[in-house]
């Protein structure tokens, strides 16, 4: 698969190119906007690493170009911001997910990779996954059960997001906290715990269950 990593700190971005490629995937890098833009648009790629804050023109432009003119590409954005804000930002000119710097490249690499299975190897991947009566849209970030919609915070779809992307697997603590919180959380592992007991409050007790010492799986009902 081919990446484009478009990030003007040129360090990081050859790092990561490093660590992609040991990865097995083709990587190519430039450190602007404008060339960004050119290249997402000109050649196919599986995915785009985006940052913001990028000279000539910034990520949420290239962004919003990319969608304007039809280009369904997965888009990772990076930035030294932080706030909800800036994350709402992203998201809403079509960002699919979204990492603060600083952050683990294996967090990184698990991001990159949960975009890559949702896209689907033939690039047409619904972002809506139904499990039972539950239905949860990825894309819009936006939860049903039995037909009615349930408001989650941002950190409870992420953690239902998780469970639902691998149904019937047991998904452990240390992967949710890496793909939610990532590697600078230093708080009490048991938040995730905390989450999963709020969304059993409103999705039903039955939903999730948790494996003792492995973590938890949402139940896949025939």
């Amino acid at each position: 698969m081919r990446l484009l990593i478009v990030e003007d700190e040129k360090r990081l971005a050859v790092s990561l190119a490093k660590g992609l490629t040991a990865e097995g995937y083709a990587v190519d890098v430039v450190h602007d906007g404008v060339e960004g833009l050119h290249r997402a648009s000109e050649d196919v790629y599986d995915l785009v690493i985006l940052d913001i804050m990028l000279p000539g023109m910034n990520g949420y432009r290239v962004c919003a170009a990319l969608r304007a003119a039809g280009h369904d590409v997965p888009i990772l954005m990076l930035t030294a911001k932080d706030g909800e804000y800036d994350e709402a930002e992203g998201l809403d000119t079509g960002a699919d997910d979204y990492l603060t710097k600083p952050f683990s490249y294996v967090v990184l690499v698990a991001r990159v990779k949960a975009l890559l299975r949702r896209r689907g190897p033939a690039g047409g991947a619904s972002p809506v996954h139904t499990v039972g009566d539950l239905r949860v849209d990825t894309a819009a970030r936006r939860v049903f059960l039995a037909g009615d919609e349930v408001t989650l915070t941002a950190k409870e779809f992420s953690v239902l997001e998780q469970l639902v992307l691998r149904a019937g697997e047991v998904v452990s603590k240390a992967d949710i906290l890496e793909h939610v919180w990532d590697f600078a959380y230093e708080g009490d592992p048991n938040i995730v715990e905390v989450y999963v007991s709020t969304l059993r409050r409103k999705l039903g007790p039955t939903l999730i269950k948790t494996v003792r010492g492995a973590g938890y799986r949402l139940e896949v009902r025939p």
